[in-house]
């Protein structure tokens, strides 16, 4: 490896050290309030999906038959 690639890898992984001390991080209670709703939203739209899957189903097998 050249000296060049060496000098341009160290400055690489200095600019994504400055970026990442840019990052604003949540706080817990804000990464809590943030997950909660990740996880409730799916479930929500997982349940609405398999709603609609099974009146599909339902409807194709009722035309099929």
């Amino acid at each position: 490896m050249s000296e060049k690639e060496k000098t341009q890898k160290k400055s690489w992984f200095k600019g994504l050290q400055a970026e990442f001390k840019k990052v604003i991080w949540p706080d817990r209670k804000t990464l809590a309030k943030q997950t909660t709703a990740v996880v409730a939203v799916s479930v929500v739209l997982g349940a609405v999906i398999a709603v609609i899957d099974a009146i599909l189903r339902y409807g194709i097998d009722f035309l099929v038959k």
